[in-house]
């Protein structure tokens, strides 16, 4: 998976460091996570790298493109290296857990405008807003 990681960086014009590849991991194994989790992440395996790196790292994978910024209303920050495929997410209003909702009718960006108000539309970005079993089950 490292070289999967490497070849991304690479082609985004990234260096390839080890704080890269760790925040890359963090996110393939734990989407939609804020970011004190992926620092928790990252440092439990590479304890000498700074929680200023990480911060970097992250804005430097999210402006590339590689890494996908998402922050539902009221929500905290959350990363996920789900990239380019224009899903969109299921918020639980109990416990905040996250969930993946793909794209299902249409062409990306999914939904059409009413009026797009002479914008060309490249992204739709649809948050749906629920109970997860979890907090539904007494």
């Amino acid at each position: 998976m490292a070289s999967d990681f490497e070849a991304q960086l690479r082609s985004v014009s990234l260096r390839v460091t080890r704080p890269r590849l760790a925040v890359l991991a963090a996110l393939r194994d734990n989407p939609h996570v804020d970011t004190e989790t992926v620092i928790a992440l990252v440092r439990a395996d590479h304890p000498k790298v700074s929680h200023q790196a990480i911060y970097d790292v992250l804005r430097a994978l999210t402006d590339a493109g590689l890494v996908r910024r998402i922050q539902p209303a009221g929500a905290i920050a959350r990363y996920e290296s789900r990239v380019g495929d224009n899903h969109h997410h299921v918020v639980c209003r109990g416990c905040g857990a996250i969930a993946d909702v793909d794209c299902v009718v249409g062409h990306a960006p999914c939904l059409t405008p009413s009026n797009d108000h002479g914008y060309v539309v490249d992204e739709a970005e649809v948050v749906y807003w629920g109970t997860c079993p979890d907090c539904t089950c007494p």
